[in-house]
C-alpha cells in the first residue's frame, strides 16, 4: 500500500464560518528582541564549535531576530458552490431531499485568516516570504519584534518558486544578512526561527540533510533539505547558516501526519534573491524556455540508449517551433551538460534554464543516436511550463507483451497527429513496465512506429533493452523495457 505521505506548504491558516474551523499546515517566523552580539562574539561561537563543543545559536537570534517578522493575512473563501454527494442513496428515495436540505452548506463567503513569517532584506521595508503565505490575501499585516504593526503591500508573487515580495512603509529597519547557499555542505549546522503552531520566537536547529532536492510539482527549485524542526507557522521564515547568514526560506515539510517528521525543505537564497530583484525591477519574473519535455534516465533507459552512466535529461518530446526544435534537438536525445555544467538528473535542467536570461545562447552537450555532440540553442521566454515527471510505461503480445492496433482518424486527431499504434492489451515486459490499455506507442529506440507489424519487426531485432516512446493523454514519456 502506498504510504499516505505528502509534501506540505507550511502556512498556518484557519477558516471561520458556518460553525466550522479549518486548519491547513503553515509557517511563520518571528523572534523576541535581544541585545545584538558583536562580530567578536560570533567568532567566539564559531571557535567553540570548531573546538568540538556543541554550537550555540544565541548570537544569531540576538543579532538578526529583530529582522524576522510575523505575517497575518485575511482573505475570503467561497462556500456552498457544490452540493456534497450523498453516498449510497437513491435520489428518488423519500429521505434524499431530507438529508440534502440538512447537509447543504451555506452559500457565500467566509473569512479566512492565515499566519506566516518573513524577513526584512532592506532598511526601507522590503520583506521576503513564501508566495503561498500571501496568495489570494485581501489584507496583509506585518508585525515587528518591537510590536509595531504595518499594513503591507504585496509587490509581487512568483508561484513557481514560491517567493513573494512585500513592502511596508517604514525606515531604518533591522535587516538580515544574505549568504550563498552554494557554500553549504551536507552536514553543516543550520538554524530556523519562526512561530510553529503559534508559539512565537521559537528557534530550532539541525543540519543540512541534502542539497538540490527535487519535490513533486516544484520544477524550478533545487530545495535545501534539512532536519531542522519546522512546523505549521514556520513558512516564509529564514534559514541561517553558522555565520548568521540567511541561505534559504523555509517552505515545506514532508509528512504523513501534517507535523514535523525530520524532513524540511527551504528555497535557496540565490533563487529567492533573483526573484526579488526581478519583481522589484519589473513587477514580474521572466524565465527562459527550452521547449522540451524531459524525464530522468533510469538504468534501463541508459542501457537502451547506450549511456555508460545513469545521467542526463532524456528528451521525450520537443515542442514544435520551439527553441530546441529550431536547434535540431530530437526526441530520444539525452542532454548531458548545460554550458559545461554536468546534468546528473533531469531535475537540474529546468533550474539551469530558468536561471538563464531569455534570449541567451547556451551550449548543450547532447547524446544523439549514440554520438556526443554540442548544440547551440537560443533560449526563448517561458509562458507555460512543460516538464514531465518520470512515470511508468507500456506492453505488447509477442516479445514486448503488447497487443496493438492502428489509430482511427479521430484518435489520431485527438493525439495531436503524433502517429503510433494504440495499446489494446499489455502483458509480460510491457505490463511490468507500467504500459496500459489506451497508451499510444510512438517510437522504439528513436524509430517512429506506424504499424503493428513494424513494431513487431523492431522488437525482433532489438537487444535485451528497449525504450518505447509512449503517449498517454498529452504527455509523452520514454519507458524502458527489459526483454532479457
Amino acid at each position: 500500500m502506498k504510504p499516505n505521505t505528502v509534501v506540505i506548504s507550511l502556512i498556518a491558516a484557519g477558516i471561520i464560518g458556518a460553525g466550522a474551523i479549518g486548519y491547513s499546515a503553515g509557517v511563520n517566523s518571528f523572534f523576541s528582541p535581544a541585545a545584538a552580539m558583536n562580530d567578536r562574539g560570533a567568532e567566539m561561537a564559531a571557535s567553540n564549535t570548531s573546538a568540538g563543543a556543541l554550537p550555540s545559536f544565541h548570537w544569531i537570534a540576538a543579532k538578526y531576530g529583530p529582522a524576522v517578522v510575523n505575517i497575518s493575512v485575511t482573505g475570503a473563501a467561497k462556500v456552498g458552490a457544490e452540493m456534497p454527494k450523498l453516498p449510497q442513496m437513491d435520489p428518488n428515495d423519500p429521505f434524499f431531499q431530507f438529508f440534502k436540505r440538512f447537509q447543504a452548506p451555506p452559500h457565500g463567503e467566509v473569512p479566512v485568516h492565515g499566519m506566516g513569517s518573513g524577513f526584512i532584506v532592506s532598511p526601507d521595508g522590503v520583506i521576503l516570504t513564501n508566495a503561498h503565505v500571501v496568495d489570494g490575501a485581501k489584507e496583509v499585516q506585518v508585525k515587528l519584534v518591537d510590536k509595531r504593526e504595518f499594513q503591507a503591500k504585496v509587490i509581487g508573487v512568483d508561484k513557481p518558486s514560491d517567493v513573494a515580495v512585500l513592502k511596508i512603509d517604514a525606515r531604518d529597519l533591522p535587516t538580515v544578512k544574505l549568504g550563498n547557499p552554494d557554500d553549504l555542505k551536507v552536514g553543516d549546522w543550520v538554524l530556523a526561527i519562526g512561530s510553529p503552531f503559534g508559539f512565537e520566537n521559537t528557534v530550532t536547529q539541525g543540519i543540512v540533510s541534502a542539497k538540490s532536492r527535487a519535490l513533486p510539482d516544484d520544477t524550478y527549485v533545487p530545495f535545501i533539505q534539512t532536519d531542522v524542526p519546522v512546523n505549521p507557522g514556520n513558512s516564509g521564515g529564514p534559514l541561517f547558516n553558522m555565520q548568521g547568514e540567511v541561505i534559504g526560506i523555509n517552505a515545506q515539510i514532508f509528512s504523513r501526519t501534517g507535523g514535523y517528521e525530520g524532513l524540511s525543505f527551504a528555497i535557496p537564497m540565490d533563487i529567492a534573491s533573483n526573484v526579488e530583484h526581478q519583481i522589484l525591477a519589473s513587477g514580474h519574473v521572466t524565465r527562459a524556455h527550452l521547449g522540451v519535455t524531459i524525464q530522468d534516465v533510469t538504468q534501463g533507459l541508459a542501457d537502451s540508449f547506450g549511456l555508460k552512466k545513469v545521467e542526463g535529461a532524456l528528451i521525450s518530446n520537443v515542442e514544435p517551433g520551439g527553441p530546441a526544435a529550431k536547434a535540431g534537438l530530437e526526441s530520444g536525445d539525452v542532454i548531458l551538460k548545460f554550458n559545461g555544467e554536468p546534468i546528473s538528473s533531469s531535475t537540474q535542467l529546468p533550474v539551469q534554464v530558468s536561471g538563464t536570461k531569455p534570449g541567451s545562447v547556451i551550449i548543450l552537450e547532447v547524446l544523439h543516436k549514440g554520438e556526443s555532440k554540442d548544440v547551440k540553442v537560443t533560449l526563448g521566454t517561458l509562458r507555460d511550463a512543460n516538464v514531465a515527471a518520470a512515470e511508468p510505461g507500456i506492453p505488447d503480445h509477442g516479445r514486448l507483451g503488447l497487443m496493438v492496433r492502428p489509430l482511427t482518424s479521430e484518435e489520431r486527431q485527438q493525439s495531436g497527429d503524433a502517429g503510433g499504434v494504440l495499446v489494446e492489451n499489455a502483458t509480460g515486459a510491457a505490463a511490468q513496465a507500467g504500459i496500459q490499455r489506451g497508451d499510444i506507442i510512438v517510437a522504439m529506440n528513436g524509430t517512429p512506429v506506424n504499424s503493428a507489424r513494424q513494431l513487431q519487426e523492431l522488437a525482433a531485432k532489438a537487444g535485451k533493452h528497449v525504450a518505447l516512446l509512449v503517449q498517454r493523454n498529452e504527455v509523452k514519456l520514454y519507458v524502458p523495457l527489459d526483454l532479457g
